[in-house]
């Protein structure tokens, strides 16, 4: 095996960002990169972003790569602060046209490219001597994708560990069924596969972990395994989701990472329309 896999954790979000290299060649992707951001002082920073920087230039990788595994709502995106530090290219789900035909009305967003590719399903990616093999995985949102390579599959906020769950379902577009389905796709992948996901919220009895397994995940997944029947699924999902909280950083997050990390001076609150 030429990946390598290095996790970086925000606690203020509970964000898993991914540092995935290959070890022939010394290049790198990034997976859902995180820019910090203070809602009470509408102040932006970039600590989490120069900790990857420091990363690729401490290991000497090429980052080529800037992944997107979904729009994000609990926090913003560094992508378009590396690209213009290292020059990788911005890539996500094509299913993101979808998301961004709701929100734009909202914000009022003028229509442009911020990202540099738009990901299709089974998709391939070079990265040195690895590939990356996109897999559309809607249900939290519909762009949502995940990323296999080699025995890691990395699937944002699809998956929790087995503890904590699946990801909500209740976003425009978002959808049990769609999760269900997506979640049979990764369980298909074997059992030996291991599973990186975006979040983890632990209780107070453990650490914060990353990384499961396809195995762990279908004999243990409180929402969600082997012994889980679809209906059972569906109604435990949207009781789950019934009345949930909005993400604090929703409004700001989406204006952002809709465009792919770049922001102006200024957001907007959209009043009684959320």
């Amino acid at each position: 095996m030429t990946l390598e896999i290095k996790d970086f954790y925000d606690s203020d979000t509970a964000t898993y960002s991914y540092i995935i290299s290959d070890s022939i060649t010394n290049k790198a992707a990034i997976i859902d990169p995180v820019l910090n951001y203070d809602q009470y002082s509408g102040r932006i920073s970039t600590n989490s972003a120069e900790e990857l920087i420091t990363y690729l230039k401490n290991h000497h990788l090429k980052l080529e790569w800037i992944l997107e595994s979904h729009i994000h709502a609990d926090h913003l995106t560094a992508a378009d602060y590396l690209r213009k530090k290292l020059g990788a290219r911005i890539a996500i789900g094509c299913g993101i046209k979808q998301v961004f035909d709701y929100w734009q009305p909202i914000f009022n967003l003028e229509a442009e490219n911020s990202f540099d590719e738009y990901l299709e399903d089974q998709q391939i990616i070079s990265l040195g001597q690895l590939s990356i093999k996109v897999l559309h995985t809607p249900g939290h949102t519909p762009a949502c994708v995940s990323f296999l390579i080699e025995d890691a599959v990395f699937v944002g906020d699809l998956i929790f560990m087995p503890d904590i769950g699946t990801g909500r379902t209740d976003f425009p577009g978002g959808s049990a069924h769609a999760s269900y389905q997506s979640i049979m796709r990764i369980f298909a992948l074997g059992d030996q596969v291991r599973v990186f996901t975006g979040h983890d919220y632990p209780p107070p009895e453990r650490t914060p972990h990353s990384c499961s397994t396809v195995a762990s995940q279908k004999q243990d997944n409180i929402v969600l395994n082997k012994n889980t029947l679809y209906a059972e699924f569906n109604a435990n999902r949207q009781a789950r989701d019934r009345n949930k909280p909005v993400p604090k950083l929703l409004l700001p997050a989406l204006q952002v990472n809709l465009k792919a990390g770049r922001y102006g001076h200024e957001l907007k609150i959209p009043l009684n329309q959320i």
